[in-house]
Protein backbone atom coordinates (compact mmCIF):
# COMPACT_ATOMS: atom_id res chain seq x y z
CA UNK A 1 0.00 0.00 0.00
CA UNK A 2 1.06 3.61 -0.38
CA UNK A 3 -0.40 6.50 -2.38
CA UNK A 4 0.24 7.56 -6.19
CA UNK A 5 -0.32 10.94 -7.85
CA UNK A 6 -2.32 11.15 -11.14
CA UNK A 7 -4.14 13.41 -13.39
CA UNK A 8 -7.70 13.23 -14.45
CA UNK A 9 -9.64 14.71 -17.21
CA UNK A 10 -11.98 17.35 -15.58
CA UNK A 11 -13.22 19.56 -18.04
CA UNK A 12 -13.39 19.57 -21.25
CA UNK A 13 -11.66 22.37 -22.85
CA UNK A 14 -13.26 25.48 -25.11
CA UNK A 15 -10.27 25.54 -27.00
CA UNK A 16 -6.69 25.85 -25.67
CA UNK A 17 -6.31 23.71 -22.39
CA UNK A 18 -7.33 25.39 -19.77
CA UNK A 19 -6.74 25.50 -15.86
CA UNK A 20 -9.10 23.42 -14.70
CA UNK A 21 -9.39 20.90 -18.06
CA UNK A 22 -6.96 18.88 -15.97
CA UNK A 23 -6.86 17.94 -12.05
CA UNK A 24 -3.82 16.20 -10.48
CA UNK A 25 -5.13 13.90 -7.47
CA UNK A 26 -3.83 11.93 -4.99
CA UNK A 27 -4.95 8.60 -4.18
CA UNK A 28 -3.91 5.28 -2.40
CA UNK A 29 -2.63 2.54 -4.48
CA UNK A 30 -3.91 -0.93 -3.96
CA UNK A 31 -1.68 -3.86 -3.15
CA UNK A 32 -0.74 -5.78 -6.22
CA UNK A 33 -3.03 -8.76 -7.64
CA UNK A 34 -1.41 -12.07 -9.31
CA UNK A 35 -0.01 -10.87 -13.40
CA UNK A 36 0.02 -7.46 -12.20
CA UNK A 37 3.38 -5.22 -11.78
CA UNK A 38 4.02 -1.97 -10.07
CA UNK A 39 5.46 0.32 -12.90
CA UNK A 40 6.95 3.66 -11.46
CA UNK A 41 7.01 6.76 -14.05
CA UNK A 42 10.09 7.80 -15.37
CA UNK A 43 9.47 9.98 -18.64
CA UNK A 44 6.18 11.01 -20.01
CA UNK A 45 5.94 11.75 -23.87
CA UNK A 46 4.26 15.40 -24.74
CA UNK A 47 3.00 14.67 -28.53
CA UNK A 48 0.63 17.66 -29.97
CA UNK A 49 -1.79 14.99 -30.19
CA UNK A 50 -2.38 14.97 -26.36
CA UNK A 51 -5.03 17.29 -27.29
CA UNK A 52 -7.33 15.70 -29.48
CA UNK A 53 -7.40 12.92 -27.25
CA UNK A 54 -9.60 15.21 -24.53
CA UNK A 55 -11.38 16.73 -27.85
CA UNK A 56 -14.66 16.12 -29.30
CA UNK A 57 -12.85 15.24 -32.75
CA UNK A 58 -14.26 11.12 -34.02
CA UNK A 59 -10.45 9.97 -33.90
CA UNK A 60 -8.73 7.24 -34.68
CA UNK A 61 -8.58 6.08 -30.83
CA UNK A 62 -10.70 6.43 -28.26
CA UNK A 63 -10.53 9.80 -26.40
CA UNK A 64 -9.67 10.03 -22.77
CA UNK A 65 -13.62 9.92 -21.28
CA UNK A 66 -14.30 13.06 -18.74
CA UNK A 67 -13.47 11.58 -15.38
CA UNK A 68 -10.67 9.16 -16.39
CA UNK A 69 -7.13 9.48 -15.92
CA UNK A 70 -5.13 11.71 -18.61
CA UNK A 71 -2.93 9.29 -20.81
CA UNK A 72 0.16 9.78 -23.05
CA UNK A 73 3.41 7.33 -23.90
CA UNK A 74 4.74 6.69 -20.53
CA UNK A 75 8.18 4.68 -20.01
CA UNK A 76 8.95 3.11 -16.49
CA UNK A 77 10.63 0.63 -14.03
CA UNK A 78 9.00 -2.17 -12.60
CA UNK A 79 9.68 -1.92 -8.71
CA UNK A 80 7.09 -4.40 -7.75
CA UNK A 81 5.65 -8.03 -9.60
CA UNK A 82 3.40 -10.26 -9.63
CA UNK A 83 3.93 -10.84 -13.33
CA UNK A 84 5.90 -13.76 -14.61
CA UNK A 85 7.01 -11.39 -18.05
CA UNK A 86 8.06 -8.12 -16.00
CA UNK A 87 10.53 -8.66 -13.55
CA UNK A 88 11.65 -6.21 -10.54
CA UNK A 89 14.33 -3.50 -12.30
CA UNK A 90 13.33 -4.18 -15.98
CA UNK A 91 11.46 -1.50 -17.83
CA UNK A 92 8.48 -1.21 -19.43
CA UNK A 93 6.36 1.41 -21.85
CA UNK A 94 3.25 2.34 -23.44
CA UNK A 95 0.32 4.28 -23.64
CA UNK A 96 -0.32 4.73 -19.18
CA UNK A 97 -1.88 7.43 -17.19
CA UNK A 98 0.13 10.14 -16.52
CA UNK A 99 1.08 9.41 -13.10
CA UNK A 100 3.96 8.28 -11.01
CA UNK A 101 2.87 5.24 -10.51
CA UNK A 102 0.75 2.61 -12.26
CA UNK A 103 -0.52 -0.27 -11.60
CA UNK A 104 -0.62 -2.56 -14.76
CA UNK A 105 -1.62 -6.56 -15.96
CA UNK A 106 0.32 -6.22 -19.29
CA UNK A 107 -2.06 -5.05 -21.66
CA UNK A 108 -0.93 -2.23 -24.02
CA UNK A 109 2.53 -2.40 -22.41
CA UNK A 110 5.85 -3.26 -23.91
CA UNK A 111 9.04 -4.34 -22.02
CA UNK A 112 11.62 -2.01 -23.49
CA UNK A 113 15.67 -2.99 -23.36
CA UNK A 114 18.18 -1.23 -22.73
CA UNK A 115 20.13 -0.23 -25.72
CA UNK A 116 24.01 -0.09 -25.17
CA UNK A 117 25.64 3.34 -26.13
CA UNK A 118 22.65 4.93 -25.86
CA UNK A 119 20.86 6.88 -22.55
CA UNK A 120 17.04 5.75 -21.59
CA UNK A 121 15.76 9.23 -22.44
CA UNK A 122 17.72 9.12 -25.57
CA UNK A 123 16.39 5.83 -26.77
CA UNK A 124 12.54 6.92 -25.62
CA UNK A 125 12.42 10.07 -26.33
CA UNK A 126 13.43 9.16 -30.27
CA UNK A 127 12.50 5.31 -30.31
CA UNK A 128 8.69 5.64 -28.28
CA UNK A 129 6.95 7.97 -31.00
CA UNK A 130 8.99 10.64 -32.86
CA UNK A 131 11.63 8.15 -34.58
CA UNK A 132 8.91 5.90 -35.42
CA UNK A 133 6.51 8.77 -36.63
CA UNK A 134 9.61 10.22 -38.80
CA UNK A 135 10.51 7.45 -40.40
CA UNK A 136 7.18 5.78 -41.54
CA UNK A 137 6.06 8.50 -42.49
CA UNK A 138 8.41 10.03 -44.79
CA UNK A 139 9.82 6.54 -46.20
CA UNK A 140 6.50 4.63 -46.32
CA UNK A 141 3.98 7.63 -46.95
CA UNK A 142 6.09 10.21 -48.29
CA UNK A 143 8.21 7.47 -50.60
CA UNK A 144 11.07 9.76 -51.95
CA UNK A 145 13.68 9.34 -54.53
CA UNK A 146 16.96 10.07 -54.10
CA UNK A 147 17.71 13.36 -55.41
CA UNK A 148 13.99 14.57 -54.49
CA UNK A 149 13.86 17.61 -52.46
CA UNK A 150 11.38 17.04 -49.21
CA UNK A 151 10.01 20.16 -47.53
CA UNK A 152 8.92 19.58 -43.79
CA UNK A 153 6.57 21.94 -41.73
CA UNK A 154 7.22 22.32 -37.47
CA UNK A 155 10.92 21.43 -39.14
CA UNK A 156 12.24 22.21 -35.33
CA UNK A 157 9.62 19.96 -33.90
CA UNK A 158 10.29 16.34 -32.34
CA UNK A 159 9.20 14.99 -35.68
CA UNK A 160 10.18 17.26 -38.24
CA UNK A 161 14.05 17.51 -36.47
CA UNK A 162 14.59 13.94 -37.84
CA UNK A 163 12.80 13.94 -41.15
CA UNK A 164 15.06 15.78 -42.96
CA UNK A 165 18.14 14.13 -41.21
CA UNK A 166 16.18 10.93 -42.48
CA UNK A 167 15.70 12.58 -46.06
CA UNK A 168 19.07 13.33 -46.40
CA UNK A 169 20.71 10.10 -45.38
CA UNK A 170 18.04 9.04 -48.55
CA UNK A 171 19.67 11.22 -50.72
CA UNK A 172 17.41 14.26 -50.80
CA UNK A 173 17.52 17.33 -50.22
CA UNK A 174 15.67 19.03 -47.18
CA UNK A 175 13.82 22.71 -46.90
CA UNK A 176 12.98 22.93 -43.05
CA UNK A 177 10.35 25.58 -42.43
CA UNK A 178 9.98 26.55 -38.42
CA UNK A 179 9.38 29.95 -36.31
CA UNK A 180 11.82 31.96 -35.57
CA UNK A 181 15.76 32.85 -36.93
CA UNK A 182 17.37 30.06 -33.69
CA UNK A 183 15.00 27.64 -34.79
CA UNK A 184 15.67 28.31 -38.40
CA UNK A 185 19.94 28.29 -37.61
CA UNK A 186 19.17 24.63 -35.33
CA UNK A 187 17.66 23.30 -38.87
CA UNK A 188 20.79 24.11 -41.01
CA UNK A 189 23.42 24.00 -38.26
CA UNK A 190 22.39 20.74 -36.05
CA UNK A 191 19.92 19.01 -37.84
CA UNK A 192 21.19 19.30 -41.78
CA UNK A 193 18.65 20.96 -43.47
CA UNK A 194 19.76 22.51 -46.91
CA UNK A 195 17.93 25.07 -46.17
CA UNK A 196 15.24 26.92 -43.61
CA UNK A 197 12.48 29.05 -43.96
CA UNK A 198 11.53 31.18 -41.07
CA UNK A 199 7.30 31.94 -41.20
CA UNK A 200 7.39 34.38 -38.49
CA UNK A 201 10.11 37.14 -41.12
CA UNK A 202 9.69 35.66 -44.81
CA UNK A 203 6.81 34.90 -47.63
CA UNK A 204 6.78 30.97 -47.12
CA UNK A 205 5.49 30.51 -50.48
CA UNK A 206 7.98 32.89 -52.43
CA UNK A 207 11.52 31.42 -50.46
CA UNK A 208 9.57 28.37 -51.31
CA UNK A 209 9.82 29.21 -55.02
CA UNK A 210 13.33 30.30 -54.66
CA UNK A 211 14.45 27.44 -53.03
CA UNK A 212 12.76 24.85 -55.14
CA UNK A 213 12.55 26.48 -58.24
CA UNK A 214 11.27 23.30 -60.36
CA UNK A 215 8.93 22.32 -58.11
CA UNK A 216 8.69 20.02 -54.06
CA UNK A 217 8.68 16.23 -54.44
CA UNK A 218 7.96 15.49 -50.85
CA UNK A 219 6.06 17.70 -48.79
CA UNK A 220 5.87 16.36 -44.99
CA UNK A 221 3.39 18.43 -43.11
CA UNK A 222 2.83 19.06 -39.57
CA UNK A 223 1.37 22.29 -39.25
CA UNK A 224 -2.09 22.70 -41.55
CA UNK A 225 -3.23 25.91 -42.30
CA UNK A 226 -1.34 28.36 -44.00
CA UNK A 227 1.91 25.99 -44.37
CA UNK A 228 -0.32 23.28 -45.92
CA UNK A 229 -1.15 25.70 -48.47
CA UNK A 230 1.95 27.10 -49.22
CA UNK A 231 3.20 22.87 -49.57
CA UNK A 232 0.38 22.73 -52.06
CA UNK A 233 1.05 25.50 -54.06
CA UNK A 234 4.70 24.60 -54.99
CA UNK A 235 4.05 20.86 -55.74
CA UNK A 236 5.75 19.31 -58.34
CA UNK A 237 3.89 17.18 -60.84
CA UNK A 238 2.57 13.62 -59.06
CA UNK A 239 3.91 15.16 -55.67
CA UNK A 240 3.58 13.29 -52.59
CA UNK A 241 1.82 15.33 -49.58
CA UNK A 242 2.61 13.39 -46.24
CA UNK A 243 -0.11 14.80 -43.52
CA UNK A 244 1.36 13.86 -40.02
CA UNK A 245 -0.09 16.43 -37.93
CA UNK A 246 -2.08 19.23 -38.37
CA UNK A 247 -1.27 21.49 -34.82
CA UNK A 248 -2.60 24.57 -35.94
CA UNK A 249 -6.15 23.65 -35.70
CA UNK A 250 -5.87 21.04 -32.45
CA UNK A 251 -6.97 24.17 -30.31
CA UNK A 252 -9.86 25.49 -32.72
CA UNK A 253 -13.45 25.36 -31.34
CA UNK A 254 -15.21 25.33 -34.64
CA UNK A 255 -14.64 23.86 -38.25
CA UNK A 256 -11.90 24.86 -40.47
CA UNK A 257 -11.20 25.85 -43.18
CA UNK A 258 -10.06 23.26 -45.80
CA UNK A 259 -6.50 23.94 -47.75
CA UNK A 260 -7.13 27.06 -50.50
CA UNK A 261 -4.89 25.55 -52.88
CA UNK A 262 -6.82 21.97 -52.64
CA UNK A 263 -7.30 22.50 -56.80
CA UNK A 264 -4.01 21.37 -56.79
CA UNK A 265 -4.78 17.75 -55.90
CA UNK A 266 -6.40 17.88 -59.36
CA UNK A 267 -3.93 19.93 -61.09
CA UNK A 268 -0.56 18.99 -60.47
CA UNK A 269 -2.03 14.91 -59.67
CA UNK A 270 -1.01 14.78 -56.13
CA UNK A 271 -1.03 12.26 -53.80
CA UNK A 272 -2.22 12.80 -50.93
CA UNK A 273 -2.41 10.51 -47.54
CA UNK A 274 -2.87 10.82 -43.77
CA UNK A 275 -1.07 8.32 -41.12
CA UNK A 276 -1.41 7.53 -37.67
CA UNK A 277 1.59 6.08 -36.28
CA UNK A 278 -0.04 3.17 -33.93
CA UNK A 279 -0.98 1.49 -37.13
CA UNK A 280 2.68 0.41 -37.40
CA UNK A 281 2.83 -1.10 -33.89
CA UNK A 282 3.77 -4.65 -34.94
CA UNK A 283 7.05 -3.17 -37.27
CA UNK A 284 7.99 -0.93 -34.06
CA UNK A 285 11.16 -3.33 -33.39
CA UNK A 286 12.12 -2.97 -37.20
CA UNK A 287 11.84 0.88 -37.39
CA UNK A 288 13.99 1.16 -33.64
CA UNK A 289 16.51 -1.12 -34.82
CA UNK A 290 17.56 1.58 -38.12
CA UNK A 291 16.53 4.67 -36.12
CA UNK A 292 19.01 3.06 -33.16
CA UNK A 293 21.86 2.54 -35.65
CA UNK A 294 21.41 5.54 -36.90
CA UNK A 295 21.83 7.39 -33.39
CA UNK A 296 24.80 4.78 -32.37
CA UNK A 297 26.77 5.99 -35.59
CA UNK A 298 26.02 9.57 -35.01
CA UNK A 299 23.77 10.38 -38.41
CA UNK A 300 20.91 11.36 -36.42
CA UNK A 301 21.48 14.11 -34.38
CA UNK A 302 18.01 15.65 -32.12
CA UNK A 303 17.33 17.72 -29.05
CA UNK A 304 15.55 16.77 -25.99
CA UNK A 305 13.71 19.30 -24.36
CA UNK A 306 13.10 18.36 -20.74
CA UNK A 307 11.26 19.32 -17.99
CA UNK A 308 10.37 17.84 -14.55
CA UNK A 309 8.01 16.82 -12.17
CA UNK A 310 4.40 15.69 -12.38
CA UNK A 311 2.93 18.43 -10.98
CA UNK A 312 4.11 20.62 -13.89
CA UNK A 313 2.83 17.91 -16.93
CA UNK A 314 0.19 20.76 -18.06
CA UNK A 315 2.63 23.67 -18.41
CA UNK A 316 4.80 20.87 -20.34
CA UNK A 317 1.68 19.60 -22.85
CA UNK A 318 1.04 23.50 -23.59
CA UNK A 319 4.52 23.99 -24.52
CA UNK A 320 3.98 22.24 -27.93
CA UNK A 321 0.92 24.57 -28.90
CA UNK A 322 2.87 27.82 -28.29
CA UNK A 323 5.82 27.10 -30.02
CA UNK A 324 8.02 27.46 -26.68
CA UNK A 325 9.18 24.10 -27.02
CA UNK A 326 13.42 23.72 -28.22
CA UNK A 327 13.13 19.78 -29.68
CA UNK A 328 11.29 16.54 -28.45
CA UNK A 329 9.14 17.53 -25.06
CA UNK A 330 9.67 14.92 -22.41
CA UNK A 331 8.39 14.64 -18.86
CA UNK A 332 10.58 13.09 -16.37
CA UNK A 333 8.32 12.08 -13.17
CA UNK A 334 10.98 9.85 -11.52
CA UNK A 335 14.11 9.52 -11.43
CA UNK A 336 16.42 7.08 -13.80
CA UNK A 337 17.00 3.45 -12.98
CA UNK A 338 20.31 2.88 -11.51
CA UNK A 339 22.51 0.95 -13.47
Amino acid sequence: MGTMRRWYFNKRPTREIEADTLQLREESRPPLRDNEFLLRSVYLSMDATNRLWIGDWDLYMEPVALGAPMVGFTVGEVVESRHPDFAVGSLAAGILPWADYNICNGEGVQALPMIPGLKLADAFGILAVAGPTALVGLMEIGRPKPGDTVVVTAAAGAVGMLVGQIARIHGCRTIGIAGGAAKCRSLTEQFGYDAAIDYKSEDVIARLRELAPDGVDVHFENVGGEMLDAGLTVMKNFGSVVICGLISTYNSSGPVPGPYMFRNLIMRRLRVEGFVILDYAQRYPEFQAKLAQWMLEGRLHYRLHIERGLENAVDTLKLLYSGGNQGKVMLQIGAEPVT
